[in-house]
């Protein structure tokens, strides 16, 4: 990795760092403050998928965090500039929260899949759907893989165990838009005039987020508020 220069940047996870669902982290909204005194750029990245960029910052604002929408670059996001480049005209596996920020996209006659977190979807003829079409030739769109995460009842499965069933069933290998993704990371840094190796991420998913930005060439800083609890992950 090349030489740190002076941090420029830091990217911050969101749900599972700040917040868990509706409840946030004890002392998260002071650091938040204490950080923006800093002469730093902050940006807040996720790969939450369950509900669009609107629903998201509403939430937030709920919970006594100072954020602006412009601050937060989602999954969801990266999906759509995709989707946007290929043109593609996507079966949506995602929640009727999070279809806001799709719209404007066609989905009439799909020849893509985008699958997220959609609990409501994953049933047998919507996930049978899905795999015809990727059969047939469709890509597939993993807005990312992750194993699970954190509610207030406990872990409870992410996308990515889905993600990895239509990948068995056709043999295909999904593209995968969200953390740990450099594509994702290095769109997320993008605007705020900075390389890499000037940024850090702190989040508290040792391979997503911690360690997706170690590959990315940034330093990662893991926080014990979320999914930990992966000691077999060597990061």
């Amino acid at each position: 990795m090349a030489g740190r220069r002076a941090l420029k940047a830091v990217l911050i996870d969101l749900s599972g760092t700040l917040h868990v669902e509706e409840t946030a982290v004890p002392g998260a909204q002071d650091a938040l403050n204490r950080l923006r005194e800093a002469s730093v750029a902050v940006k807040f990245v996720t790969n939450t998928t369950k509900e669009s960029k609107k629903h998201l910052l509403e939430r937030l604002h709920r919970l006594n965090f100072d954020l602006q929408e412009e601050e937060i670059f989602t999954s969801l996001s990266a999906a759509r500039t995709l989707l946007e480049q290929k043109r593609h005209r996507p079966l949506l596996l995602v929640e009727d929260s999070a279809l806001q920020d799709f719209t404007g996209i066609e989905t009439s006659e799909p020849n893509a899949v985008v699958i997220g977190l959609a609990p409501e979807q994953f049933n047998y003829q919507t996930l049978n759907k899905a795999f015809r079409l990727v059969l047939d030739g469709a890509p597939l769109i993993a807005i990312h893989k992750a194993r699970y995460y954190k509610r207030r009842d406990g872990l409870a499965l992410g996308p990515g165990p889905f993600v990895a069933a239509l990948e068995y069933a056709t043999d295909r290998n999904a593209i995968v838009v969200g953390k740990p993704e450099k594509s994702f990371f290095a769109e997320a840094l993008s605007n705020l005039g900075c390389n890499p190796n000037e940024a850090v991420m702190i989040g508290d998913d040792a391979r997503d987020d911690v360690g997706g930005a170690q590959n990315a060439g940034m330093l990662g800083i893991l926080v014990r508020t979320g999914c930990i609890e992966a000691p077999f992950l060597n990061i």
